[in-house]
């Protein structure tokens, strides 16, 4: 996870640090650049977060942000014990 310093309604996120599992660590960095290749080739339409990210970062700083949302995506449905619950904004 990153560091956050966050101010005046500004979050402010800083470096990952190398704390907890490595393996778990590489797995969610592994499945971020699968997607970003996989949205390479077929098209990032459905993914407008993903898009305007691969607009104006390096795709290796892409796949480690990506990473760091599949991680906490992860925790926040252990931590409520709820199934993956798609947006709505892509439902419809």
């Amino acid at each position: 996870m990153p560091k956050q310093n966050s101010s005046g309604g500004k979050d402010k996120l800083g470096s990952i640090s190398k704390q907890g599992d490595r393996y778990l660590r590489s797995l969610f960095t592994a499945g971020a650049r699968a997607v970003i290749r996989y949205a390479k080739i077929h098209g990032t339409g459905h993914r407008p977060w993903l898009t305007a990210l691969l607009a104006r970062r390096p795709t290796k700083v892409a796949a480690i942000a990506l990473a760091n949302k599949l991680a906490r995506m992860a925790w926040a449905m252990m931590a409520r014990n709820e199934p993956y619950k798609e947006p709505a904004a892509l439902t419809a």
